[in-house]
């Protein structure tokens, strides 16, 4: 905020001087005691350790500063606070994803989670895990992991419960920490948005629209360098509003989550409700999967099987469709890993054999 004055060494001086500056008092027994407040320095930000290029937009492609095409295929993690709780954060986790040849890891963060860790230590495991990823020439997205309607403030669970106050500050502090930091490429502003068929209230798409616009405006003022990505309705899954309606902002991506069970008519149905977007913007599915019916933890939309693998892939690769599965967690589900020594599922062992043939 000093440039906001004009002044290098604002903190410095006196609230006499300043009249911007704010003055607290507070009375104690006999005595009235001062103290100076000003406006703060810029949030400190996480110095850069990995050489790797900065990632960008040009048209409908992720570019490299080459200008060259970048194909994201990784993974998606579970919560740092959760694998914190287990015991079993660390940079062993970072190692085994590079172990399956990703080059892109998601880091959903839970509201809930950052409330309850607090932002101090949540940046600190934050930090590490930019530092791991980038050491292992692994690229970033940050997720804001919440699930719900931002408009009326309804949530589809206590874990994803936010507000547009609390969203905005928080990417304010994301992008002050990472800003300039080329190994986090990707902010993922919303993880799903959905009103759950009007039970989460109303959710117009202009409305919706003008938050996010709202959002990336403040973003690219901290840091013009990272690329915001943005969902559509659906549980993340419905992109058809930007055909007539695009998010007006430069230097985007949108996001999916194309589980197996939201269509019947894969090919179809995928082109036409978010497909079709690959043709001028670059997409990543940052979250999809599947699992069979007799598996634990099997739910809808989740439910399928290698055919369904297949035929998503094919259609990434024939679009330059970027992808990261969900869920590189024993517990969570699709599961793609069994246990903590990272022994592959189903589904973790397909994709993985998919990342091992595709990232060159």
């Amino acid at each position: 905020m000093a440039d906001f004055l004009g002044v290098s060494s604002l903190k410095t001086l006196s609230v006499r001087a300043i009249a911007a500056s704010l003055l607290v008092t507070w009375a104690g027994i006999g005595s009235t005691a001062v103290a100076e407040q000003t406006f703060s320095d810029r949030p400190e930000a996480m110095e850069a350790t990995a050489q790797q290029s900065f990632i960008g937009v040009d048209g409908n492609r992720f570019v490299n500063e080459a200008g060259e095409t970048v194909i994201f295929r990784g993974l998606a993690f579970s919560d740092p606070a959760s694998l914190l709780e287990r015991g079993v954060w660390g940079r062993g986790y970072f190692e085994a994803a590079k172990s399956w040849n990703a080059n892109l890891v998601r880091i959903p963060i839970h509201p809930g989670h950052w409330k309850a860790l607090g932002e101090k230590q949540y940046l600190s495991m934050l930090d590490d895990a930019v530092r791991w990823a980038g050491e292992l020439d692994m690229y970033v997205i940050i997720d804001w992991h919440t699930i719900g309607n931002p408009l009326t403030g309804v949530f589809h669970g206590p874990n994803y419960i936010t507000s547009r106050d609390e969203t905005f500050r928080f990417w304010h502090t994301i992008a002050n920490r990472y800003r300039n930091n080329p190994t986090v490429a990707f902010y993922e502003l919303w993880n799903e948005a959905t009103n759950y068929n009007g039970q989460f209230g109303r959710m117009p798409w202009g409305d919706y629209k003008a938050f996010l616009e709202d959002l990336i405006w403040m973003i690219q003022k901290i840091d013009p360098k990272v690329v915001p990505l943005v969902c559509g309705f659906n549980w993340g899954y419905d992109l058809r509003n930007i055909q007539r309606e695009p998010i007006e902002a430069k230097g985007i991506g949108y996001v999916v989550h194309p589980y197996p069970q939201k269509s019947k008519n894969w090919d179809y149905d995928w082109e036409q409700i978010w497909g079709f977007a690959a043709q001028n913007y670059p997409v990543i599915a940052t979250e999809f999967g599947f699992m069979r019916e007799d598996e634990p933890g099997s739910h809808n939309p989740v439910i399928g099987d290698e055919v369904y693998g297949e035929a998503i892939i094919k259609f990434f690769e024939e679009r330059g469709i970027s992808w990261t599965p969900w869920v590189f967690d024993p517990l969570w589900t699709p599961n793609l890993i069994l246990d903590w020594d990272y022994t592959p599922s189903t589904h973790g062992a397909f994709f993985r054999q998919k990342m091992m043939e595709l990232n060159k």
